[in-house]
């Protein structure tokens, strides 16, 4: 089987927690989906989800997302996944369950499009059973929320074609997913039995009386969890294993392992009791909050997380930065007869003040991120600057005209007020989602050879690149702001 270019359609058949962050991924990366759910309530559930993911996802990037793709709720299978590309699975967990809604896909379904099951535990070849084209099917475990957690674990059989599997993960890395193949089919696959094991040992410590709900949860999120986001596992204990490495780490700590500490074969009877105690403990640990305060509290601590790993790129930061450069194909032109869009984005809530508004050091960061793509236009990128040159800021002037909050999507133009030598004179003009002016920046950039540290002139290409704009913005009237300075009264 073969894939063709990535599909603009995709298909989600069961539309509840993880159906519906199917369809916010999708969606918000300018698919158009499809849902099947014989659900009467899956229209408002999947829009409660949409709303969260329309929140959280844009502020994980820097720069736009596609424009947002059509939804539509279909009455059947049939029509859903006609001319669908990938179809989604997310059906209850029960193997007949799933075996006839796969039936029904593969008979309505193009035969190159990837079907996809959501399944946390069976293995593909249990999928396949009966099916009519076995190698079409194959597992794509996600993580909820499927619109923030890029891990999507995919699992084929034997009967699966190599090729077909990389096309259909080069579609998963397009809508901003890591997908991780598994190599061999093993019931719930990885992440689940990790998930399992440390699963089994919460439950023994609520019913031996020795920890409650929170105390669980606070080990883990004070603790390693904070670990592994960024390291996993196995490179956590690598660091733990000091200059001798793991190795010595294994060396020193593996006979625990023999231990009687864990109860890990063993589960404890869920009787009734157990689970009340379970249910009484959540409860008084969360249940202040509503089921959607407590995702939105989750989205904003992911986002927090995930921006703050983009820096470094590790963990689903790394994801997050070959996404964010997968949609530069929608970054400015260099024309120089118009003013280019240097930012576009949404204001994240980490951005937001105490009144919910972008506070002024964000203001500033924006229009650094203004600053630093009109550099890119003119051929001082990251290439150039890794020569050994490059432009700094020597001063800067903010004006503030109006509110932007967060989940705003916000627009910077940059115009080009002198350039000469190794003075670089920029003025941007930031703009709300209803075009409105809400501030303007005024800033002079200085040409640095970076092993001097001394000014010095671009060189010839980015000298001939910023003259252009130069010349082409100098026809254009003085924008209203500029040359001001703190104080200055208006007229």
């Amino acid at each position: 089987m073969a894939i063709n270019n990535p599909p603009l359609k995709a298909a989600i058949i069961g539309g509840g927690v993880i159906g519906g962050g199917w369809v916010a991924r999708f969606l918000l990366n300018g698919w158009d989906v499809a849902v099947y759910d014989p659900d009467p309530e899956a229209e408002r559930k999947i829009a409660a989800v949409l709303a969260n993911a329309r929140r959280s996802l844009p502020a994980l990037y820097d720069t736009a997302l596609p424009a947002e793709g059509k939804l539509v709720f279909c009455g059947s299978v049939a029509k859903a996944v006609d001319g669908a590309r990938w179809v989604q699975e997310s059906a209850p967990e029960q193997l007949a369950i799933k075996h006839r809604i796969l039936a029904e896909i593969q008979q309505y379904a193009d035969k190159n499009a990837v079907i996809g099951s959501s399944t946390s535990g069976f293995k593909p070849s249990e999928l396949q059973e009966g099916a009519a084209r076995p190698g079409q099917i194959v597992v794509a475990h996600p993580f909820n929320p499927v619109y923030l957690l890029p891990l999507i674990e995919i699992v084929a059989s034997k009967q699966s074609d190599k090729a077909f599997v990389a096309a259909a993960c080069g579609i998963l890395r397009d809508v901003g997913l890591k997908p991780l193949v598994v190599g061999k089919e093993i019931d719930a696959h990885i992440a689940d039995r990790l998930l399992e094991a440390v699963w089994r040992e919460g439950l023994w410590l609520v019913n031996d009386g020795i920890a409650t709900t929170e105390e669980i949860d606070d080990a883990i999120r004070f603790g390693f969890g904070l670990r592994w986001a960024q390291m996993g596992l196995f490179e956590t204990y690598r660091i733990a294993g000091g200059e001798a490495g793991m190795g010595h780490f294994i060396a020193q700590f593996g006979p625990a392992l023999k231990w009687p500490w864990t109860k890990l074969m063993n589960v404890p009877e869920l009787t009734p009791e157990l689970i009340a105690k379970i249910a009484a403990q959540s409860d008084a640990q969360s249940g202040a909050l509503s089921i959607r305060e407590l995702e939105r509290l989750r989205d904003d601590n992911l986002v927090g997380m995930m921006r703050a790993l983009k820096k470094s790129g590790s963990g689903a930061g790394g994801t997050l930065n070959d996404h964010e450069k997968a949609l530069s194909r929608n970054a400015p032109t260099a024309d120089t007869h118009a003013l280019p869009q240097t930012v576009c984005r949404q204001v994240p809530q980490s951005w937001a003040d105490y009144n919910g508004h972008m506070n002024e050091a964000h203001y500033l960061e924006a229009f650094a991120q203004a600053s630093d793509a009109f550099m890119a236009l003119i051929g001082a990128d990251d290439a150039y600057i890794a020569s050994g040159k490059s432009f700094f800021t020597a001063e800067t002037h903010l004006r503030h005209l109006a509110e932007a909050k967060a989940g705003d999507t916000i627009t910077i133009t940059t115009r080009v007020l002198l350039a000469q030598g190794k003075k670089m004179h920029l003025f941007h003009t930031l703009y709300g989602k209803d075009g409105s002016i809400l501030a303007t920046c005024e800033t002079l950039l200085i040409h640095v050879d970076l092993t001097t540290r001394r000014a010095c002139n671009p060189d010839a290409e980015v000298t001939r690149h910023l003259q252009e704009f130069g010349d082409a913005h100098a026809k254009l009237a003085k924008p209203d702001g500029a040359g001001r300075h703190v104080g200055q009264k208006n007229g």
